[in-house]
């Protein structure tokens, strides 16, 4: 059985072909049964979260991604996501493969966005701001240029220090990042958005999204989890990963479906729909593009599939 660890997953997904093999699974599909999700007590501390996501293409692949999410490490300067994936065979069942989770997640989460998009951002975005210092930003900020050309990234977070600290690794990176202290100005002159946090309480207003901007909502993965206020949602057209997780699980979907302010005939389209071509994306410069991602099991499948064959076919 193969084993990649954090260093051989990220080496095997580069961000051009894991974004085209996430868009080839989102055009062919895949049986992908709604992620089982579990609260787990942490005494003295906010709930963790156990994930657990199957996936399979019938006769080719089988997958489960094992995710523990963990609020409380940020105290302990360790990440708050780890998981591990297990692919197998979807003809004889053999175990082929045990993936690092958090790297393949973060870098399948980032592509997903940054497919998006592909289909939801002007084509000359260049001004890009990224909420948020966990593991997703440097990724999300990487997967992004990867697919507009960005010429500028500030990064924010609730604590400058730590914004600067990513914004220098971004820096060494070859991209052209710097930290922020005050989340509107940056918000205000943006292209993209990108929110990647674990905030319960809106933290971008939609009245600062200038005509043309895209909002990409990563972080939400509870009902009762949101960074954009109904503002946002009421001056966009707003778009999903998918309609059955993000209308079930996604806060930024279920709060405003529950107040009236959304309506699931709203939401303009999935991401298979966009791939696919049976939906539009962005009609109009001036359009103002939301994107809601909960995470899908057929992402972290397509992520390992293709880790699986690239290192196989490079040996």
């Amino acid at each position: 059985m193969l084993v990649l660890d954090e260093t051989r997953t990220r080496a095997a997904l580069p961000w051009a072909e894991l974004i085209e093999a996430i868009a080839a699974m989102f055009n062919d599909g895949c049986i992908m049964p709604v992620r089982h999700h579990h609260d787990m007590d942490v005494p003295g501390e906010e709930n963790a979260t156990l994930l657990l996501m199957p996936a399979w293409v019938p006769g080719r692949y089988a997958g489960v991604k094992m995710v523990s999410v963990f609020p409380g490490n940020a105290m302990r300067a360790i990440p708050a996501i780890f998981g591990t994936y297990l692919l197998s065979s979807g003809a004889t069942g053999e175990m082929l493969a045990a993936i690092d989770g958090g790297e393949l997640t973060a870098r399948r989460t980032a592509a997903t966005s940054a497919l998006a998009a592909r289909y939801l951002a002007r084509p000359e975005a260049a001004d890009l701001l990224v909420c948020g210092t966990g593991r997703l930003s440097l990724n999300l900020m990487q997967a992004h240029a990867a697919v507009r050309p960005i010429k500028r990234i500030h990064v924010w977070g609730r604590s400058l220090a730590n914004a600067e600290k990513i914004a220098a690794e971004a820096r060494d990176l070859g991209l052209p990042a710097e930290a922020v202290s005050g989340i509107e100005p940056a918000a205000r002159q943006a292209d993209i958005i990108s929110c990647c946090t674990l905030s319960s309480e809106p933290l971008m207003s939609g009245a600062w999204l200038k005509p043309g901007a895209h909002l990409d909502l990563v972080g939400g993965f509870k009902p009762g989890m949101r960074e954009s206020d109904d503002e946002a949602i009421r001056r966009a057209s707003v778009f999903v990963d998918t309609r059955a997780g993000a209308m079930k699980e996604a806060g930024d979907i279920v709060q405003p479906l529950e107040s009236g302010v959304l309506t699931a005939e709203a939401i303009r389209a999935e991401l298979a729909d966009l791939v696919r071509g049976t939906s539009a994306g962005r009609r109009a410069p001036d359009e103002i593009t939301l994107f809601k991602s909960v995470g899908a099991a057929l992402e972290d499948l397509a992520g390992a599939i293709l880790a699986y064959e690239t290192v196989i076919g490079g040996k």
